[in-house]
């Protein structure tokens, strides 16, 4: 007589929706974002050079005064002070709070927020402070997508929304995605477990997002990278040796930064007032412009191809003076409350140290010099391995420096991990 016994093959699941069908709707959201990502970065750059011409160029002109001038310095990075202040105390919003206390990956801000944070931003760039676009127009873009995207879609999390904008801001910024890839994998791996799919299943969508980002800034804005450095033509053990040693260098240099921020951050917050600390920072960093000449002002993309475009021509006074007063004045512009980024102006700091090693040892090659110099400055202040691997990278435009960098970032970062980061955390105490 036959009796019914349990199956011992285990319940069938349903079959998962296929990875295509699951990320083909994810496309036209990416590629939204990603060409609006690119077009308020590209309004922002043209609005501040644009303002930065009338400034630095016509204003003076007109007053028949030097536009870099030591009295027109002092007199604009001052007033870039007093009209940020103004904007930090009186818009709504305070342009995002302290600057010191955020990185690439903070959390949406409300909408509200955006507008006195673009004006701040862009307000910086133009007045010849030390820093970036990047993190301005990171949140903002962020902000604007979370804000949007939850509207459009209440169903999709709030956290997918701003992972594409600040995919495609990144690919805006450098005119490639695949910076934008390289950060995004590393935010996913310190976020190990979250989620399902490979990794290049949840990099899709911001993938996507970032290559149309960059097309956009390219087919709009051309962007280079390339400083014209002379190509190394096939490395060698003298040159792997000096990568290593100049970059952990740099590494160490950069680090200065690094320790030097919660004290002086905690210096200009006695002053407890923006309309205080951020006139105190202008008048500051124009001394300091004054001290470093018109290379160490803005956000130094310009000026290091100016700087590079003659290498062999600057003393190594002139070279170790330049990245001592930039990196001052990142320091001071990242504390006093300015809003901008922070990787542009490391990336110069690391080519004039870069610039500073190749002059005191003539033998070293001058794109192993650069390069491993950017390298070690970029992992010290940003602690974003890939993307300083990346911007040293393509900043030699040449294959054969890339084995070479990859090695010197090993000691470098044995260096840097660990210690203190260039941003704080609520209480004033940095990140590490």
């Amino acid at each position: 007589m036959a009796t019914d016994t349990p199956s011992s093959e285990p319940p069938r699941r349903p079959a998962p929706r296929t990875p295509a069908r699951a990320l083909l709707p994810q496309v036209l959201p990416a590629l939204v974002i990603g060409v609006g990502a690119s077009l308020l970065f590209l309004a922002i750059e043209w609005l501040s050079e644009e303002l930065k011409d009338v400034l630095w160029d016509t204003l003076p002109d007109a007053l028949d005064i030097g536009g870099f001038s030591a009295l027109w310095t002092i007199v604009m990075l001052t007033a870039t002070g007093i009209v940020v202040g103004l904007v930090v105390w009186k818009v709504p919003g305070h342009a995002g709070g302290d600057p010191a206390e955020g990185g690439l990956d903070s959390a949406p801000v409300a909408p509200m927020v955006v507008p006195g944070l673009l004006l701040a931003g862009t307000l910086t760039l133009a007045g010849g402070v030390s820093l970036g676009p990047e993190n301005p127009i990171i949140v903002a873009n962020g902000a604007l997508a979370y804000w949007l995207g939850r509207k459009a879609a209440p169903s999709v999390p709030g956290a997918a929304w701003v992972a594409l904008a600040s995919a495609a801001t990144v690919g805006a910024l450098f005119g490639t995605p695949v910076a934008a890839a390289l950060v995004i994998s590393e935010a996913l791996a310190r976020r190990t477990g979250e989620g399902q799919g490979s990794l290049w299943d949840r990099l899709f969508a911001p993938l996507m997002a970032a290559g149309a980002g960059a097309m956009t800034t390219t087919l709009l804005a051309h962007p280079s990278f390339d400083l014209s450095l002379p190509p190394l033509p096939e490395p060698g053990w003298g040159d792997l040796l000096a990568s290593m040693v100049v970059a952990t260098a740099a590494a160490l240099f950069g680090l200065l930064c690094c320790y030097g921020l919660p004290y002086v951050h905690r210096a200009f917050r006695r002053l407890k007032h923006p309309m205080l600390m951020l006139p105190a920072g202008g008048l500051v960093l124009g001394l300091l412009g004054v001290l470093g000449g018109s290379l160490t002002l803005f956000k130094g993309l310009d000026e290091m191809k100016e700087l590079t475009a003659n290498i062999g021509g600057w003393s190594s006074g002139d070279l170790a003076k330049m990245a001592v007063v930039k990196l001052a004045a990142l320091l001071v512009a990242a504390s006093c409350g300015f809003v901008g980024g922070r990787i542009f102006p490391a990336v110069f700091i690391g080519c004039a140290f870069g610039m500073l090693a190749q002059a005191l040892v003539p033998e070293i090659h001058p794109a192993v010099a650069i390069s491993s110099g950017v390298l070690g400055v970029l992992l010290a202040t940003t602690r974003q391995g890939w993307l300083s691997l990346f911007v040293a990278a393509v900043l030699a435009s040449s294959p054969t420096m890339l084995s070479l960098l990859c090695l010197a970032s090993l000691p470098a970062w044995l260096v840097v991990t660990g210690r203190p980061q260039l941003e704080l955390d609520e209480s004033g105490a940095p990140l590490r």
